[in-house]
């Protein structure tokens, strides 16, 4: 009996070494990937792309974990705004932090970007870049998605990260490139992505030097420095990789330059972006969806040759088990 199971298990691991992306289903978006990384890795020919070139850049919101019902840097905003709110009795009546406060989500939709940026600024400012990654670092350690009633760090997308893993272990380096804010995923990628922090690239607000207590400090500011979003991304990514990358994983129009720009180099490119069809086992949204509209990427993405991947037949699983 020994013997039969040291071979069973000998024969199971060998079975899911064998496939490079063991929660994917087997179809045209899993094959699409292996064919591309096999290209580019196998020596000798001409699409062969020399390792220190195999960039891949990644969106976070709705490409590597949910982004429903919002985005979950807006859950953190929301949560500051109810923790300062004794400060501000002002906010009871000024929008949108009166919507944050009273959970109107409908009208904190409604004020669009310059709402949200209004609750960022006066919620991430006034500290350190340490003291704010370590607040966001406490908040994501207790706090939980609505729904699921999970950490918002287990909703992570299981077939990304075999993906992540997969062109890591083919020599790509990977990058997070997102419209969140850039010290907001810091302090949690590697651990939850393998994504080191100096390999993230997002929006940012105004830093500014000086001396507390006779210490040298960076305090952060209630000013946009960097939106990382639609066309902002390719200059985030020229900014802070200084190369082009060779490919490109999103999911909504905020992902549809990246992409354009990844895959309209020389050379094979390629460029995917997630649909969430599956509203069993997460949600099902795209042309309408406040948050992560994907309009005009399910549009173009046949004709520029990019990937769609549907949740509901490509994925095995969605979140870790």
């Amino acid at each position: 009996m020994a013997l039969a199971t040291l071979l069973f298990t000998l024969g199971v691991t060998g079975a899911q070494a064998a496939d490079p992306l063991p929660s994917w289903n087997d179809g045209a978006a899993k094959s699409a990937i292996v064919e591309f990384v096999t290209k580019v890795t196998t020596e000798g020919t001409p699409e062969f792309v020399p390792p220190a070139e195999r960039i891949a850049v990644f969106d976070n919101d709705g490409t590597l974990w949910s982004e429903q019902p919002m985005y979950f840097q807006l859950f953190f905003a929301l949560d500051r705004v109810k923790a300062l709110a004794p400060q501000h009795p002002e906010w009871k009546s000024a929008q949108p932090f009166k919507a944050a406060l009273e959970g109107d989500t409908k009208t904190l939709a409604a004020s669009g970007e310059k709402g949200l940026i209004t609750l960022v600024m006066a919620t991430h400012a006034g500290m350190t870049p340490e003291e704010f990654q370590k607040t966001a670092k406490d908040w994501l350690a207790t706090a939980k998605h609505p729904t699921f009633k999970r950490p918002y760090t287990e909703l992570v997308f299981q077939p990304m990260l075999d993906l992540l893993a997969y062109l890591r272990a083919n020599g790509f380096k990977t990058f997070i490139v997102s419209g969140g804010g850039i010290e907001f995923m810091r302090p949690w990628v590697n651990e939850v992505y393998g994504v080191p922090p100096e390999q993230v690239v997002g929006s940012s607000i105004k830093t500014r030097f000086e001396l507390r207590d006779g210490k040298p400090v960076l305090v952060r500011l209630p000013e946009i420095n960097f939106i990382d979003d639609k066309e902002g991304k390719p200059v985030g990514i020229n900014q802070h990789i200084g190369r082009r990358p060779i490919a490109a994983f999103g999911n909504s129009d905020g992902d549809f330059q990246m992409l354009e720009w990844v895959t309209a180099a020389e050379g094979v490119r390629f460029g995917l972006l997630v649909h969430h069809d599956d509203a069993e086992r997460e949600y099902a949204y795209d042309r309408n969806s406040p948050f992560g509209r994907l309009d005009r990427g399910l549009d173009e993405a046949p004709k520029r040759g990019w990937t769609v991947v549907s949740m509901k037949k490509d994925w095995k699983q969605i979140y870790p088990k």
